[in-house]
Formats: C-alpha cells, structure tokens, sequence
C-alpha cells in the first residue's frame, strides 16, 4: 500500500525535524520533504506533490496563510495548520480554516519532552483525515454568489439589541461540526437572519483556546449574536452559543447553559451529542439538529433521538463535506431528513423552524 507522503513547512529547523521524525514513525506515513518558509513550499509543492501539507502559521517572507491561499489559489492539497497557542495564534488558525486548511495542530508549547507524546497522536490522526479529506478551494456558493454577507457594525448593533429583547428561545438549531467545520459553519450561519426565532447552539470539536477566536469570527461575518458559551447562559433566540474548547455543553430544563468537564464522549470533549441528547427533554419537537462535515460518529445518538421526538433533522451532503463520516453516521441510521449541499443548510433550518412553529400554534 502506498504511503502518505507529507511536505512539513515549518521556519524552525528543530521543528522541522520534531515533526519530521513524528510522522516517520508511523508505517503508513512518509515525509516526502521540509521546507523552510512560504515560498520555499510553494516550490516544494509543486515539484513533490505531497499527499498532505503541514504548514507553521507563522513564517518569515511568506506567512502561513499568504502561503495558503496561494495553495488554495493555485495547486489545492489537504493542509494541517501548525499553531502556536497564543492568541494571536489562535486568530490565525481560525482564519487559515475558513480559507480552506483541513485542520490544525497546536505546537508544543511546555516541556518539548513532555508535549511530544500529547501532540503526535494528535498530528498523526490529523494527517491521515487529512489524506481523505475532499479539498473546496473556493467559497461555497449559493447560485451566482457567496453565501451571506457581511454587515456593517451598525448593522450588528441594531441586531444585537433585538435579540437582546427577543427573550427566552422556544426552539433551539443545534449544529455539531468536527474536521471541515469552521469553514461550513460560516455558510451556514450567514444564512441565518437577524430576526432568527430561535436559539443556536454550536458544537465544534476544538480544543480550548481556540473556540473563542472562532466566535468572534462568526459574530463577525453574521446578522445574528455569535458568542462563546458561558456557564449560566439563558439560551436566547437569535443568538448562538459555541460550546468551549474541551467543555461539554448541556441544557437544564430552565433553558439554561452548563459548561461541565465530565469524560470525553466520543473521545471528544465537547462532543455533539452531549449536548443533543440534553435538548428533547427541554425543547421537546422543537429541534433542529445539523450535522455538519467531521470525521468519526458524534451527533448520531443524538439526531437519533431529535428524529425520534419529532424535530428536524438535516445533515451535510458527501460532495461538500471535506470528510463525510459523521454526516454519513447519521444516514446510515436512516435518521436524516433532509441530505443536502452546504449551501442549502442554512435556509433549510430557518424553513424548519418556522414550520415547527406554525405546528405548534396549530396545536394550541
């Protein structure tokens, strides 16, 4: 069988050959080269033609992401961003993925030793998801334009403060992401309008320091409130709650948020389906679950259950989805109701929740 071949971009010749020598010790992966900066990679791409990319965020001449948007631009590949764990790091990272890297990776930041056993596991795992992943290098479209906008800050002002007002949500989209998924979650909650009636929770397997960063770039590009979840949060219509970095997200029956450190689901932590299972004993039909792309089954439980109480269910479809197993998860189960392109998503939630709406003054 053939190997992986990975190209390590990183500026740090001690780097280059930690993470050298981490790849190499895995049978299925080989390191087809290093490179020492943007441009020096640009030319390596172009003459190995490696499998996967792992590419440091920061780098003298040319950054890691001028450097990933000439990728994108010119010689699309599966890129894992290599991240420092600063804040700056972070915001980077954040926007690396929405131009289309697959994934990303914290670097060692402690004791070299010490890091080295938590990280490459990490990197490995990441590496070969990467080798699946199915790369869009150009924004998802909706017809002849990109999907949302951008409003002014005025804008997002005025819209903050009616759903301030908008009080306690009746119904709850629950979106759950994992590799791929920062970038489509940006389509999908620009679709989302100012007036959303319904509250939006967010779980994205991340790990902390970085969910933060994500929000803010969410709240930044979207019509309704994005923030990073907060232990005590009363879930409000038109805004929406990012489940923090190696937290759990629960709902209490007073439509309340929790933020517990309880084990790992899934081997995630948040995991989709923590928080999905928590939902219909709150919300009873008046769901929504998204599953977005990801690698692994987290959400499907939980969209088991959505279905089974008689909400909504939507999943991503496989030509968009960068890896499709957890949406695949949940159509194997016969637990989807709607299959669609990433494109569509949005939209169809907001149509789903008004319908579950108009059912329930139906039955009043």
């Amino acid at each position: 069988m053939a190997k992986t071949r990975v190209l390590v971009v990183d500026d740090s010749a001690f780097m280059r050959k930690v993470i050298s020598d981490m790849i190499a010790q895995d049978p299925v992966l080989e390191v087809a080269g290093t490179a020492r900066d943007g441009l020096d990679a640009l030319e390596k791409i172009k003459r190995l033609r490696p499998d996967v990319v792992t590419l440091d965020v920061e780098m003298p001449r040319k950054d890691g992401l001028e450097t990933l948007r000439d990728v994108m631009r010119s010689q699309p590949v599966p890129v894992i961003m290599l991240s420092s764990m600063t804040q700056s790091g972070a915001k980077a990272t954040i926007d690396a993925l929405a131009l289309g890297a697959v994934d990303f990776v914290a670097k060692p930041s402690g004791p070299i030793s010490l890091d080295i056993e938590q990280v490459q596991e990490e990197l490995i795992r990441k590496i070969k998801a990467a080798a699946l992943a199915r790369i869009h290098p150009t924004p998802i479209r909706r017809g002849s334009r990109e999907v949302g906008y951008q409003p002014t800050a005025e804008q997002r002002a005025s819209f903050r403060l009616s759903a301030v007002s908008s009080g306690g949500a009746k119904s709850i989209v629950a979106i759950g992401a994992s590799t791929g998924g920062p970038r489509a979650l940006e389509a999908v909650i620009r679709q989302f309008p100012p007036d959303l009636p319904a509250g939006v929770l967010v779980i994205q397997h991340m790990p902390p320091g970085f969910t933060r960063s994500m929000a803010e770039r969410l709240d930044q590009i979207s019509s309704i409130t994005v923030k990073e979840a907060e232990e005590g949060d009363r879930i409000r219509a038109g805004v929406a709650y990012v489940a923090p970095g190696d937290y759990h997200m629960v709902v209490s029956k007073d439509g309340v948020l929790h933020i517990v450190q309880t084990p790992p689901v899934n081997y995630v932590r948040p995991s989709v389906d923590v928080t999905l299972l928590s939902l219909p004993s709150v919300y009873s039909d008046q769901l929504v679950g998204v599953i977005l792309t990801g690698m692994g089954k987290d959400g499907a439980a939980g969209m088991a259950r959505i279905k089974a109480g008689g909400g909504v269910t939507i999943v991503q479809d496989e030509s968009t989805s960068t890896i499709y197993s957890m949406p695949r998860a949940v159509v194997e189960n016969d637990d989807a109701d709607f299959i669609l392109p990433l494109g569509q998503i949005g939209d169809a939630a907001v149509r789903a929740v008004k319908k579950l709406e108009q059912r329930v003054g139906k039955n009043r």
